[in-house]
């Protein structure tokens, strides 16, 4: 049985409302969720905090609807790319278990893809996307495990950002064929979230098959969940030493030529 998972639920001060969401959902049949601190380093001249503890937003989180399964909540960040300075590794992006980046040109679009130590690459979606997708960028990411994400709420909201989002994830599918894409939400409040079933649907109008709509909510949001403990744990040195043991009499025969092997053999 699949499970689903919605890896941008957008961060609120207001902790009521952001519970409510989480709760929905739960309802709906997600299994995990990321809640999405988003931070424009250069706009509002902000410094990566750290998340809030997930454990402060229920004493027991919700069930899963039909599922025994515990529920399970990911805080993750996202950098707006102003320049290509912002995504150096930073100390506290180990703070995050999910680091998306927003492109902004299509020279950080090519960074994000070829060398940003990321998880996701944004689409945009409010708005027409300012540059093409070029393939040899998009297979680049693909092959490092770096996966691309479309929102659907903007599509939901306004008829205008309706016809972006889905103008840019038409063009991203044409270079990626389907391949590394995650479909989120982007969820302010508990209405403009979806049920999982309805978003497979949905994938077809981005240009999705049947069978890649459903791993886009299910298991490729998987594959970045743990594209994300391994970028976590990538600093780690596994050191290891060849132990010297003493030759037997068969193993210094078999280390001796053949040519000089037959010789000793004769003198013997």
């Amino acid at each position: 049985m699949a499970v689903f998972m919605d890896f941008n639920i957008s961060y609120t001060t207001d902790k009521k409302r952001l519970q409510s969401v989480i709760e929905t959902a739960a309802h709906l049949g997600y299994s995990t969720v990321a809640i999405n601190y988003v931070v424009d380093l250069e706009q509002n001249k902000q410094a990566i905090g750290k998340p809030k503890c997930v454990s402060e937003l229920f004493e027991t989180f919700p069930i899963v609807q039909g599922k025994s399964r515990p529920f399970k909540v990911l805080n993750r960040l996202t950098v707006v790319a102003s320049r290509a300075a912002h995504f150096k590794p930073l100390r506290e992006y180990k703070a995050y278990d999910l680091v998306a980046a927003y492109p902004k040109t299509e020279k950080l679009f090519h960074a994000a893809c070829m060398e940003f130590t990321i998880d996701i690459i944004c689409v945009a979606a409010t708005e027409k996307q300012p540059f093409f997708f070029k393939r040899s960028s998009v297979n680049g990411a693909i092959e490092r495990g770096v996966f691309f994400e479309v929102r659907y709420t903007p599509a939901i909201r306004d008829s205008t950002m309706r016809r972006h989002t889905i103008a840019n994830a038409l063009n991203l599918m044409e270079a990626c064929k389907g391949k590394n894409v995650i479909v989120t939400s982007g969820a302010e409040k508990p209405l403009e979230l979806r049920g999982p079933y309805d978003i497979a649907n949905l994938g077809l109008l981005f240009g999705l098959s049947e069978e890649d709509g459903k791993a886009a909510i299910s298991t490729n949001c998987r594959a970045v969940h743990l594209h994300g403990e391994t970028r976590k744990t990538a600093l780690g040195i596994v050191h290891s030493m060849k132990s010297e043991q003493p030759l037997t009499e068969r193993q210094e025969k078999e280390d001796v030529p053949a040519s000089k092997r037959a010789k000793i053999e004769m003198a013997q």
